[in-house]
């Protein structure tokens, strides 16, 4: 097996759920994501943007390109990225508490 590939394929999971989570709500700096997210929708890529498990599979997709070698493992690769970018957002975090109003 190929040196540092566990490692890679760690930053390759932790990369696609960055780039997702910040894609998927994070409204960016100046608020150019939250923009580029309105006309996303205005093409016809609302759901997309909004599915979080949808974009984490586009998002996987190029660096599972970059981190397998033929296209079985960049199948298999592109997947568990997804996966592990959903497990991160899912079981990972815990949502924000919300003040209980008096």
């Amino acid at each position: 097996m190929e040196e540092g590939v566990t490692f890679r394929f760690v930053l390759g999971g932790l990369a696609v759920w960055r780039v997702t989570h910040l894609l998927h709500l994070e409204h960016g700096p100046w608020g150019v994501l939250a923009r580029a997210r309105v006309a996303a929708e205005r093409l016809g890529l609302g759901n997309l943007i909004r599915c979080f498990y949808c974009l984490s599979l586009w998002v996987a997709f190029p660096v599972a390109w970059w981190l397998a070698s033929n296209w079985p493992e960049r199948g298999v690769a592109w997947l568990a990225l997804s996966a592990g970018a959903i497990l991160i957002e899912v079981r990972g975090l815990q949502p924000p508490t919300r003040p209980q109003q008096d």
